[in-house]
């Protein structure tokens, strides 16, 4: 079973279980998509095949792209792409998503108004802030949760950060909270690892606002202290660059549609 079918199974299990189906909606964000076309894409143009299901309109996508060919049963155009940037292109529109049709048991049909959801959920981006920190600590009292869905994002994050350190915090106002203290990030990378950490809480079912985001060099003394007290995240080495054989692979060029 994939990722993607694992937290489908979940979701199924106990649908009325929030937490379970924000798990399931983090998961097509991040999964690699591939959508079947209505023809060749035309440079940076791509049109998808779409079918009519009870009067709504649906893009046919899969998570492998041997479940696309099982499903088609002949050569077919198709376009790769995350689950977000699929989401975003198809906001608006009144177009769903028909998720691994027949060939896999996380098969079901995401109507428009799910697409823009997730869309809407995804660009609910951390606010800047400034606050003076007196005192960081062990982490304590963050629910299983979050922690497990830091992990789960800080690992699709190769190569932005050398690590992480999740830690209690006291401010200067005497408030109380955790922050997440990226060590040594990329230049320009700090808006992603933000956005990161956000979803994490946000698909974790937790309010925002109770995890601070902060950027440390390796030489900074508050690196040294957060080493011993945090809670750390090492983010994986960055993969050698894929050469994309389809539409939508390089995310530097994603697709338009048409």
């Amino acid at each position: 079973m994939t990722d993607l079918d694992q937290a489908h199974a979940a979701m199924e299990a106990a649908p009325e279980d929030d937490a379970a189906r924000l798990r399931f909606y983090e998961r097509l964000a991040d999964t690699e998509l591939f959508m079947l076309l209505g023809e060749e894409a035309a440079g940076d143009q791509i049109k998808p095949e779409l079918f009519e299901i009870d009067d709504q309109r649906f893009a046919l996508v899969f998570d492998r792209e041997e479940r696309l060919s099982q499903f088609v049963g002949r050569a077919a155009p198709y376009a790769g792409l995350p689950g977000r940037a699929l989401a975003q292109m198809l906001t608006g529109q009144g177009i769903g998503l028909a998720l691994n049709l027949e060939v896999a048991p996380s098969a079901m049909l995401i109507p428009a108004e799910a697409v823009d959801w997730l869309v809407a959920t995804l660009a609910h981006g951390p606010a800047e802030t400034e606050a003076r920190l007196t005192e960081v600590s062990a982490p304590g009292g963050l629910p299983e949760a979050v922690v497990a869905g830091l992990d789960r994002k800080l690992a699709i994050a190769a190569g932005l950060a050398r690590s992480a350190y999740l830690a209690a915090a006291t401010y200067d106002d005497g408030a109380m909270g955790h922050v997440l203290a990226f060590v040594d990030a990329v230049d320009g990378a700090e808006k992603a690892l933000a956005s990161a950490a956000g979803e994490a809480l946000t698909f974790s079912g937790i309010e925002a606002g109770m995890m601070d985001v902060l950027f440390v060099r390796s030489s900074d003394p508050l690196a040294a202290h957060l080493a011993k007290v945090g809670l750390r995240f090492d983010l994986p080495e960055p993969q050698q660059p894929h050469v994309p054989g389809v539409p939508g692979m390089d995310p530097d060029k994603p697709p338009k549609l048409r």
